[in-house]
């Protein structure tokens, strides 16, 4: 499949919600429920979202700054932003081609924005996890797919620009990521 697309949810969460209880001790209950279980079957020259990209949980600081989640996961930021917690990671796909296959990968857009309750947030500078890490943009990167059996997992990371005071709230955006098979 030529120009395969896939929409990815981005999602950020910023602050902290603090739950109570008050009262006497609860009885336990037991309850049953449905869990669900799915599979997803990859057919060849195709791709797949493995994980959504999340910028993770987030303190604003009184100055505008950025976080930087890498392909690998690591997460930092600027200007006196506070990270909270272990939610944040990179977005993540798979595919299948055939080894030495050439795929050209590009993004929709080289900026994209996040909206919630308060001003809307930029998200750019979209990094590939390859050896070396690349910029992805608008424009196809190439790359040869080395695994004997074709199947392949990329990571990808990017920065987000977070305002002065940001509004807390959950902010979230889409964006286009595209892979050709050559």
């Amino acid at each position: 499949m030529c120009g395969a697309k896939l929409l990815n949810r981005l999602r950020l969460a910023c602050g902290v919600a603090a739950f109570a209880v008050f009262g006497t001790a609860m009885p336990a209950i037991a309850e049953t429920g449905s869990v669900g279980t799915e599979s997803v079957v990859v057919t060849p020259l195709s791709f797949i979202e493995v994980g959504d990209l999340k910028f993770g949980t987030i303190i604003p600081s009184n100055q505008t700054g950025n976080v930087v989640l890498a392909p690998d996961g690591t997460r930092t930021s600027t200007n006196g932003i506070i990270l909270v917690g272990n939610s944040h990671e990179p977005a993540e796909f798979a595919g299948q081609g055939t080894q030495n296959q050439i795929v050209d990968i590009s993004v929709g857009s080289n900026t994209i924005w996040l909206y919630g309750p308060g001003t809307r947030m930029r998200v750019r500078r979209f990094r590939i996890g390859s050896t070396p890490t690349t910029l992805l943009t608008t424009n196809p990167r190439f790359f040869r797919i080395g695994s004997p059996t074709g199947v392949f997992r990329f990571p990808i990371g990017a920065e987000l620009r977070v305002r002065a005071n940001q509004a807390p709230g959950i902010y979230t955006g889409t964006w286009d990521i595209t892979l050709n098979y050559n």
